[in-house]
């Protein structure tokens, strides 16, 4: 099981409750990790852009960032790091992409929390793994396969 640190650093209606956080992270986790601590921040635009500037260079606010805590050689300690989520972002796509907030907010905790596992997407061949889990996970959780093109 996760344990979840959430913590909501701005204003923002409709937000998920910890319960919907804590199933999300749990699903994307526990494939993976038997004990693991996720701190999840919500934030709003102006944190997550100037994170974004500062770690990917990038002047802008973006869905979700991921920080992946890495133990010292030798030691293991179930701390896998840390997500940073702007709603504001997360809703804009959800409205865009013609998909419900919730459910794309649930995506971008699995997203995130497998970065923080180590899958990304800057090859080919890794995206559509990385795609692939995302999809069957959140298929478990009734939610339809984020990266059709007729939602």
């Amino acid at each position: 099981m996760t344990e979840l640190d959430l913590q909501i650093a701005c204003e923002f209606d409709d937000l998920p409750s910890f319960e919907q956080f804590q199933l999300w992270a749990d699903k994307a986790l526990s494939n993976y990790r038997e004990d693991a601590e996720l701190t999840i921040v919500v934030s709003d635009e102006a944190q997550s852009q100037q994170l974004n500037n500062d770690y990917r260079g990038k002047d802008k606010p973006t869905n979700v960032l991921s920080f992946p805590f890495e133990a010292p050689p030798g030691i293991e300690l179930p701390l896998v790091g840390d997500l940073i989520i702007c709603p504001a972002i997360v809703l804009a796509e959800s409205i865009e992409q013609e998909k419900t907030f919730h459910d794309h907010f649930a995506h971008m905790v699995i997203h995130g929390c497998l970065h923080l596992l180590g899958f990304d997407h800057i090859k080919d061949e890794d995206a559509l793994e990385m795609e692939s889990i995302e999809k069957q996970l959140l298929a478990d959780l009734n939610i339809a396969d984020p990266y059709r093109d007729d939602i």
